[in-house]
């Protein structure tokens, strides 16, 4: 099973619904959105749509130690999630927190704290860690590690998470050749259940174009 959707709402939030079944929560990340925004997000989202929420900066910047301000922010993102029924949470590496031994142990312990919390946790590391080791650390935490298939290849796991991120940065979008290796690398991969995210500047336009190219590989 293949999941495509975007960081974030990069257009309305009813628009989006009409064509993707999954979304990031980029708003957890910096602040929190209000009540009123979350209830009409829950609302407004057609039956089976599924909210991850991006985990709070602080945390990243705590370096994954748990203590009072992690255990603060992961509470704050826990009530988000019961009213989203969000099951999902994706932390992401600040570019500091390097592959030390000590951030190994640290981070192990961070991710399987939060397992207790959510059903799926992915982490996405920074520049410099060796993604085999990631994986091999997710394994044992039971989190799942996001990477760039169009630079760093396939997840070996069954389940794998997948981050994109543009092929010149944030402000960069695909190009068709592009969309179709990607379209070719996921419909050949061997996993029972892989999520796609964009977050490039063109994230809806470059997802849709992903999502119609690999069904025309995979019609079923």
């Amino acid at each position: 099973m293949v999941t495509v959707g975007c960081a974030g709402f990069p257009v309305p939030a009813t628009r989006y619904f009409k064509e993707f079944s999954f979304v990031e929560v980029q708003e957890t990340h910096l602040s929190l959105p209000g009540w009123g925004t979350i209830r009409r997000w829950r609302r407004e989202a057609p039956e089976g749509f599924r909210f991850a929420l991006f985990g709070p900066r602080n945390v990243g910047q705590e370096g994954f130690r748990v203590g009072k301000v992690t255990e603060t922010a992961l509470e704050s993102i826990e009530k988000i999630a019961e009213q989203l029924e969000a099951t999902a949470a994706i932390f992401v590496s600040p570019p500091e927190f390097g592959p030390s031994r000590t951030n190994k142990t640290v981070l192990k312990e961070f991710l399987v704290a939060v397992k207790k919390r959510f059903d799926t946790v992915v982490f996405e590391p920074s520049e410099g860690w060796d993604l085999d080791d990631c994986d091999a650390l997710g394994e044992l935490s039971g989190a799942l590690i996001a990477r760039d298939p169009l630079l760093q290849g396939l997840s070996k796991r069954k389940v794998a998470y997948y981050r994109l991120h543009g092929p010149a940065g944030h402000k960069s979008r695909y190009e068709d050749p592009a969309i179709e290796k990607l379209s070719e690398i996921a419909a050949g991969a061997k996993h029972d259940e892989a999520t796609y995210v964009f977050t490039n500047v063109d994230m809806f336009a470059d997802a849709k174009r992903f999502k119609k190219s690999l069904q025309a590989l995979m019609p079923c």
